[in-house]
């Protein structure tokens, strides 16, 4: 193989190549170690113990402790889904949400299990964490549309995201939840 001098070129292809890489593990790459998130898909099996800690700690922290809902949050369903994880650049987990394909707890596609570090609320963060979910949820099931059990309080939040109210308000362990769903792309009316 012959040798020659790096070019910047060289060194641009290099990096456009390890970014598009990334991309298509759902990771984000910067460029540099900073505050900016990063994030990934796992499936339940492709979890590490140390992801699977950070997950249920961040989901405890936030339903458990903060919210005082004393809940079995390990209800048999994470193995069914898909995890999105959401880490800082110091690689704190601070956001992640569950997604079940069609059929599993409903007839459409469902992300649940959506939480933030507190850190992080007011950011964005949280908006980013759904848009992710439903890019994937639509990529993968585009035709079946996305149901939620939403806490009642985030009826907007979810609103400005394609949600739509779909039942009225239940109690589901001590917290006023809603059933929402987001039409998908020939389902038409909500229903």
């Amino acid at each position: 193989m012959e040798k020659r001098p790096v070019r910047a070129t060289d060194f641009k292809e290099c990096l456009s190549a390890l970014a598009e890489s990334l991309e298509q593990k759902n990771i984000i790459w910067t460029g540099h170690s900073g505050p900016e998130e990063r994030w990934f898909w796992r499936t339940f099996g492709k979890l590490n113990t140390w992801e699977l800690y950070d997950l249920m700690r961040l989901r405890q922290e936030v339903f458990v402790v903060e919210q005082d809902c004393v809940y079995l949050d390990a209800d048999g369903y994470d193995q069914k889904a898909r995890h999105l994880l959401g880490r800082a650049g110091d690689g704190q987990l601070v956001a992640c949400l569950r997604l079940f394909a069609p059929g599993v707890k409903y007839a459409e596609a469902s992300i649940g299990r959506v939480c933030t570090a507190a850190s992080v609320r007011g950011t964005g963060l949280g908006q980013e964490l759904m848009r992710r979910g439903i890019a994937e949820a639509e990529r993968l099931w585009p035709e079946t549309g996305i149901r939620i059990s939403a806490q009642a309080y985030l009826l907007h939040f979810y609103g400005k995201l394609g949600f739509v109210a779909v039942s009225e308000t239940y109690d589901e362990d001590g917290i006023p939840h809603v059933e929402m769903v987001r039409p998908g792309k020939n389902t038409g009316a909500v229903q």
